[in-house]
């Protein structure tokens, strides 16, 4: 038989070993253990022997883990992954879990774009105050989501299902993304959800074309990778763009977004209202004027989470390491040069 091939799975907590099962059953090779975080001082040996490592953090130095070859991060973002040992990174393939995250993210971003579509802030206000304030038809205003405009921008496995559940509700659709001509989605993702064919946009744009995308939007979603080329996308001059009735909701990174300038767009009036998952710097900060806006909904950095996550990524898991055992391109493999 063919060398064993040593799996470690490292996670906040140890996934249920019922979970793990099907990852087990991918080869006989295979040599798999999942267990909980280690403490510091575990990790110097706790990595010795893995060839393969899921982990819900960084990945170890070079010297911690002499034997690795392939890091699953927890996560679809990985830009932490390239602030470690830069030589682990030099000598493992890197991939993400892009895909993993629907249905749930989407979901969120429906939820927010019908939040304010519907005017649910102001409801639940009046709701708290225990009065309707002034004219009942104004708590309606803006009203229904068909012929409404929404623009994607990282159009990846969560923009594609988010771009899928609003054709669903009659939106015309618009995308942003790094190689517009690149529409086929060649990551991992659950069976009928997203746009595998890239079919659903009208457009597509890339991201240097964003200032022509913008002013055509009614909603705007960001679901792209935070990373040296993509920070502060939106700065002051993309949120000039936007239209005064827009919406944005962020679900991927805070620093793509200049938040100052959105601070300053969303009191002007240049900018509707937003919705915010993600921050500059997390947890928020008290001091931040955002916790007190009324045209902002704010959540934790929480719509990634759901019960099934864990379950959707021991299968893609187990879909990568058949890959990986027949010698195969990973889904979700990592561009270093572009980080992501």
């Amino acid at each position: 038989m063919p060398d064993e091939v040593n799996v470690l799975i490292v996670t906040q907590t140890a996934i249920p070993d019922a979970l793990v099962e099907p990852v087990r059953q991918v080869s006989p090779r295979l040599r798999v253990t999942a267990r909980g975080a280690p403490s510091i001082t575990e990790r110097d040996t706790a990595y010795l022997d893995a060839e393969v490592l899921c982990t819900t953090g960084d990945p170890p130095t070079a010297a911690q883990a002499p034997r690795l070859r392939w890091v699953q991060a927890y996560s679809a973002g990985v830009e932490h992954f390239f602030r470690v040992d830069p030589l682990i990174l030099d000598r493992v393939v890197l991939t993400t879990s892009s895909g993993v995250h629907t249905p749930q993210m989407p979901e969120y971003v429906l939820m927010m774009i019908l939040a304010w579509a519907h005017r649910l802030p102001a409801l639940m206000a009046n709701q708290a105050a225990g009065e309707w304030t002034g004219e009942r038809r104004s708590l309606t205003a803006i009203g229904e989501l068909r012929g409404a405009t929404l623009g994607v921008v990282g159009y990846g496995s969560i923009g594609r299902e988010s771009a899928r559940l609003a054709k669903a509700f009659g939106m015309r659709i618009l995308a942003s993304k790094r190689d517009p001509t690149r529409r086929p989605d060649s990551g991992w993702c659950l069976p009928g959800t997203g746009d595998p064919a890239g079919d659903l946009p009208e457009r597509f744009y890339s991201l240097d074309e964003l200032a022509l995308m913008l002013p055509e939007c009614d909603y705007v979603l960001l679901a792209l990778p935070h990373t040296a080329a993509t920070h502060h996308l939106l700065d002051a001059q993309a949120l000039r763009a936007m239209r005064p009735t827009a919406v944005l909701v962020n679900i991927a990174r805070g620093g793509l977004v200049d938040e100052p300038a959105l601070i300053e767009a969303l009191r002007s009036g240049a900018l509707r209202a937003a919705a915010l998952d993600v921050f500059e710097k997390e947890p928020l900060p008290a001091s931040s004027p955002l916790w007190s806006m009324p045209n902002v909904l704010l959540s934790p950095h929480i719509s990634g989470f759901a019960p099934g996550h864990d379950a959707r990524l021991m299968a893609l898991l187990a879909d990568n390491l058949r890959r990986y055992l027949a010698g195969q391109k990973l889904f979700n493999q990592v561009e270093p040069a572009i980080g992501y």
